[in-house]
């Protein structure tokens, strides 16, 4: 009888295209390894998301210093990197005082067999809201004018908040959002309660509300020089009726402004004011609406519009499918990069009613014809749970 073969021990070389999970030193002390120099960690860093700043901010102080530092951002910029970025102004009930959210995505995580059968029946959420710091002065957003130029969000003017809640103010807070702090940035010339401020070729016009007649109707902000300048008032037979605006918006060099009764467009490069059509006014006076590549849209009686400027109507999105109905009065839009933001609320049953998910989809535009534009749901998620009393304020998109 032959003595049996010896079976060789084969052992499994592990495939060096298997992914591994990344593990970040906590200390300098942990890892032999010198540390990458801040230039070489700026230029990964520039090529990587704004979305995914928020998480990245959480690996290291340096992290966090570099990913604040105008070296950045300039490097961004040299290798076209720039995107939007979208923030959110929120209410809680009964502070006045706002807060402010950053759109991110979420940080992947290992998945535990829950989460992957959980993720056969829904898939999980990428995005969330990121809270920022509180703005230096307790001013009510809701009545402010908000705006942005570049990577910096101007909160403008609006109620003080102390005893007299109607007491104007020409303060201006500036939200730099590459660092996500706050500072104070040069006062209006004019003391205003509830301002409206919109964006023309870089400029800020700011105008509403103010106790110093007339003749301080209307100011402009260099945002290149820091400076403030009044703007020629319209003719009396021009102005709004008792001067009370009820909205605005910048469009191709004009700043549209209208009343109860009439409205007006001032033309930044002419110089000049002149009357309008109150056709233009009809839908958005008192809805969310933004501005996206010169043309207006509204969401009212549960469909989205847009201001056709040469045929002097609104006209109806086309082809938007995948969106819930909801009040027109919670919604909020955003010029997203070309694209469509929109914020709304929905009350969570789960919870008894007492609290509300704040979703987000953005919305891909279309121009088809010079009558039509087509709208497509690039992405829809809840982005944020808070109480049901909470108010969206307003939602708007720097670039960095």
């Amino acid at each position: 009888m032959s003595a049996p073969v010896k079976k060789r021990k084969t052992t499994k070389r592990r495939s060096n295209t298997k992914t591994q999970p990344l593990v970040l030193p906590q200390t300098p002390e942990s890892t032999p390894n010198p540390s990458l120099p801040d230039d070489l960690i700026v230029s990964c860093l520039a090529r990587v998301s704004r979305l995914q700043y928020p998480t990245l901010s959480l690996v290291s102080k340096t992290f966090r210093s570099l990913l604040a530092s105008p070296h950045l951002y300039e490097t961004r910029s040299s290798l076209g990197h720039t995107e939007s970025c979208l923030y959110v102004c929120i209410n809680f009930h009964p502070d006045d005082n706002p807060s402010w959210y950053t759109l991110c995505r979420k940080p992947d995580r290992t998945l535990t067999t829950n989460d992957t059968m959980n993720l056969k029946k829904k898939k999980q959420s990428e995005y969330a809201l990121a809270k920022l710091p509180t703005p230096p002065s307790r001013r009510s957003a809701h009545w402010s004018g908000l705006v942005t130029v570049g990577s910096d969000l101007y909160n403008i003017g609006g109620p003080i908040d102390d005893a007299d809640a109607n007491e104007p103010s020409s303060s201006v807070s500036i939200l730099d959002c590459r660092s996500n702090t706050w500072r104070e940035g040069p006062s209006m010339l004019v003391k205003r309660n509830f301002p409206h401020a919109n964006v023309v070729d870089g400029k800020i016009y700011v105008t509403g509300d103010s106790n110093s007649g007339s003749s301080k109707w209307m100011e402009v902000f260099d945002t290149k020089t820091q400076t403030w300048e009044l703007v020629s008032t319209p003719a009396a037979e021009m102005r709004l009726q008792y001067d009370i605006i009820s909205t605005s918006a910048g469009i191709d060099g004009k700043v549209y402004i209208f009343g109860s009764c009439n409205g007006l467009a001032y033309d930044t490069r002419e110089g000049r004011w002149e009357s309008v059509g109150m056709e233009m006014s009809s839908e958005w006076v008192w809805f969310s609406y933004c501005v996206v590549e010169n043309v207006i849209y509204v969401y009212d009686n549960e469909e989205f519009k847009w201001y056709d400027t040469k045929a002097r109507l609104w006209r109806v999105l086309k082809g938007l499918k995948g969106l819930p109905k909801f009040p027109r009065y919670t919604a909020r839009l955003a010029d997203y990069g070309g694209k469509m933001a929109v914020f709304w609320g929905r009350v969570v049953a789960s919870t008894g009613y007492v609290d509300k998910m704040i979703w987000c989809a953005v919305i891909v535009l279309e121009r088809r014809s010079d009558q039509e534009i087509w709208g497509k749901v690039e992405w829809k998620e809840p982005v944020l749970k808070v109480p049901k009393s909470c108010r969206i304020n307003h939602a708007l998109a720097a670039t960095l």
